[in-house]
This record gives structure tokens, C-alpha cells and sequence, in this order.
């Protein structure tokens, strides 16, 4: 069974580190379906249907995002919130992503030291995840360590942002 990614970045045209991790795995569709909400959802109207479907015909799931403001973009939190409902996701009927695998990839603009208790923010990478790990965990779902980029905002060279695709691409095929 195929992997989801669903790609939530507010401006995929010029990003550097998600458009190339989107490219990178739609070169294998045979695995992935690669998911863009701010593309399908321009106007930020989610079909809840299509993705409760879409999210039930695939073996795992990965949200792909850059940090916002030491979240995600605003729509993945409103996916969420309409996506994944009750007696759908979790209450007395709602299994469907019951040990369902489910994981992050995330691209931080700002350095890995920076997110560290002794760096310019004193907080984590992992702390700010807190949120989706609880979710995930509170409707028994398998979740799983997350994939980061740091430095988005200062990359060196091109061929750090294809050693990320590459390094992505095996994360996502080991989820």
C-alpha cells in the first residue's frame, strides 16, 4: 500500500527545501501520493470526505511542513481539526487511524542548534512537536520520530538541499 505525504507549505512555489522534497518523491508514484492542501484547498474549503478517504487508503501518513511561527501553517491545524473527527478518529467509534503510522517532516528555517534548551530559543524541536505526538497518540495511532531540515533560511549549496531530498526519501520509505 502506498504512503501519503500531505504537503502543507502557504507558498510551495518558492520554497527551497518542501518543493524539493515533493519533486523528489513524486518521482515515485508507485509508493507515494503526494498531497498538497494549500494546492487543492486555495481557498482553505477542505472536502472532508475526500480526505477521510484519502487518509484511510494509505498505509501511513506523513505531514510535511515548514515550522510557522513554531507550528505548522494555519490549514494542516485546520485539516486536523475537520479531518480527523469524532467517532472517525477517535471516540467510542471512530478506529480509522487506529495504528495507523503516522509522521512528520518538517524544514526549520532557523539552525538545529538554535532549537536546543541552551540555544536562542531554549526549546526543542521535539517540545514544539508536543501538540501532534498528543494527537496521534490520543486516537491510537502509531506515531513516529520525525524528519527535520534546519537552516533553511541560510542554505550553502544546492546539493545540501538533494542530500535532504535523498535522506527524505529514505526516511519516508522506512515509515
Amino acid at each position: 500500500m502506498k504512503k501519503l505525504i500531505i504537503v502543507t507549505h502557504p507558498d510551495i512555489k518558492n520554497s527551497k527545501i518542501n518543493k524539493r522534497w515533493m519533486e523528489e518523491l513524486k518521482r515515485y508514484p508507485e509508493e507515494f501520493t503526494v498531497h498538497s492542501l494549500y494546492e487543492f484547498y486555495p481557498d482553505g474549503q477542505i472536502d472532508i470526505d475526500k480526505e477521510q478517504e484519502l487518509v484511510s487508503s494509505h498505509e501511513s501518513v506523513i505531514l510535511q511542513f515548514p515550522l510557522y511561527w513554531f507550528s505548522s501553517p494555519p490549514l494542516l491545524k485546520k485539516w486536523l481539526d475537520e479531518v480527523l473527527l469524532h467517532d472517525w478518529a477517535y471516540g467510542s467509534k471512530g478506529d480509522k487511524i487506529k495504528d495507523k503510522k503516522f509522521a512528520l517532516a518538517i524544514s526549520a528555517g532557523i539552525k538545529e542548534e538554535d532549537y536546543t534548551p541552551d540555544g536562542r530559543y531554549k526549546v526543542t524541536v521535539e517540545e514544539l512537536t508536543i501538540p501532534f505526538a498528543t494527537t496521534f497518540r490520543y486516537t491510537k495511532s502509531d506515531y513516529r520520530p520525525f524528519f527535520a531540515f534546519y537552516g533553511a533560511e541560510d542554505i550553502p549549496e544546492d546539493q545540501t538541499i538533494d542530500q535532504s531530498a535523498i535522506d527524505y526519501l529514505k526516511f519516508a520509505r522506512a515509515l
